[in-house]
């Protein structure tokens, strides 16, 4: 038998690391060519890294958040032969990828944009031979670990009590368990007593690429949020007398396409919030076409796929474009074109949108609109308090490049048509 040694293969011009964030093997395990044995991302993509051949993992050279330099050795295989051999493996791209992120939705966080690693059902456990239960009587002292004593008496559990399945007699954290479990008023002291368990979390993969795209956000753009109280009445009732005479094949109209045309308008009066602010050239990147980030929450993090040229699309088609990115996202099928490329972002959690937001702009955009939750409320008309729907607009601004006039008439200016929404249909 020989030993054969996989490398990290260039998974990416430019790319001199990357980012392991799941291993699909571990050491024993018995893998054919073309067998996925890890994922690793880089700023621009997660790939997949496949099997060279067949053969036993003897060695696994990186632990999970690791960073790994191309050409480093990866894992280590028994295979047939007697020569040992080295070889990097072919790399396969994973369906969703992204170099980085507009803003998010929780805590007005601005999210990096990743790929969603494929996720394979873990190897089937081995079996495992059944403990002898071993009980103790009289004054022997329980044989157990420093963690499981304390652990013991956080939950008022007498150890004495307690039959210990390791070697010797030794008690353990499942032998707790399972006398908790048995015993109700032990379960009852464990819920009511104060816990000191500390458990590390390893930010890896999509969580750290959020952290540090977070960490450039608000450390080099010095944000200015202004608020403002939007009537959206007149605008439900005609989102719903729209909804009820759609044509099938249309989709449902929600808020958001129509806050997507009146930002179109805005920007159209104020181009310069329509930017990228390369502030290490000190150069604002104005574009034309509007490319409208929309945050969307998967299940592998808050990703942001981008509705491009919003300037180009009518109502219903926002409203489908946004639909299918917001699957294709959910589903981690959308492409890197698909979650970059954004020039100004939409971010919202729908109901649970709170009264304000203080959302941190995607670097290097200049500006983000944050969606607050629709509330009915008493309002003054000027004779009487009448009821109406009422819905805050929390937005950001970089006060490098936009000052704080620029930002309210440009927020005012989507108050208007929001509040008028025949206005929206209007060209100027």
């Amino acid at each position: 038998m020989a030993e054969h040694v996989i490398r990290l293969p260039d998974v990416g011009e430019g790319i001199a690391e990357a980012e392991l964030v799941e291993w699909h093997v571990k050491v024993g395990d018995l893998v054919r060519a073309d067998t996925t044995l890890a994922a690793v991302m880089t700023d621009k993509a997660t790939v997949e890294i496949p099997s060279p051949t067949d053969g036993e993992i003897l060695w696994l050279g990186a632990e999970i958040g690791d960073k790994i330099p191309v050409g480093s050795d990866l894992v280590r295989l028994k295979v047939a032969g007697e020569q040992d051999t080295a070889s990097a493996a072919q790399p396969k791209p994973a369906p969703a990828i992204a170099p980085r992120a507009p803003d998010g939705e929780d805590g007005g966080a601005a999210p990096v944009m990743s790929t969603t690693p494929v996720r394979h059902p873990p190897p089937p456990a081995e079996p495992r031979s059944v403990p002898r239960t071993i009980s103790r009587v009289g004054p022997v002292r329980p044989v157990a670990s420093p963690a499981v004593r304390l652990r013991a008496r956080e939950m008022g559990i007498d150890l004495r009590q307690v039959p210990g399945t390791g070697p010797a007699g030794r008690i353990t954290h499942e032998d707790l368990d399972a006398f908790a479990a048995r015993d109700p008023r032990a379960a009852r002291s464990l819920a009511m007593q104060p816990k000191s368990a500390i458990e590390d979390v390893k930010l890896i993969g999509l969580r750290r690429r959020i952290a540090e795209q977070m960490t450039v956000a608000h450390a080099r753009i010095p944000h200015i949020t202004y608020v403002e109280e939007v009537d959206v009445t007149a605008l439900e009732q005609l989102r719903e007398t729209l909804n009820r005479r759609k044509r099938k094949e249309q989709p449902r109209l929600t808020l958001l396409p129509f806050l997507m045309r009146a930002i179109v308008s805005a920007i159209a009066k104020q181009p310069r919030l329509n930017a990228l602010f390369d502030d290490e050239a000190g150069v604002v990147h104005q574009h034309a076409g509007v490319h409208i980030g929309v945050a969307a929450q998967t299940s592998a993090g808050l990703l942001v796929p981008v509705v491009r040229h919003a300037e180009s699309l009518d109502l219903w088609d926002c409203a489908a474009e946004v639909a299918r990115l917001a699957e294709a996202a959910r589903t981690g099928t959308a492409t890197r074109e698909e979650l970059s490329g954004s020039t100004i972002t939409v971010t919202s959690l729908g109901a649970m949108g709170g009264v304000v937001s203080t959302p941190i702009i995607n670097h290097p955009e200049v500006a983000i609109v944050g969606v607050n939750k629709i509330m009915m409320r008493p309002v003054w008309d000027g004779s009487s308090f009448i009821p109406r729907k009422m819905m805050n607009l929390s937005s950001s601004f970089d006060h490098r490049v936009i000052d704080g006039w620029d930002a309210a008439t440009f927020v005012q200016h989507i108050k208007t048509l929001l509040e008028t929404p025949a206005l929206i249909f209007v060209s100027d």
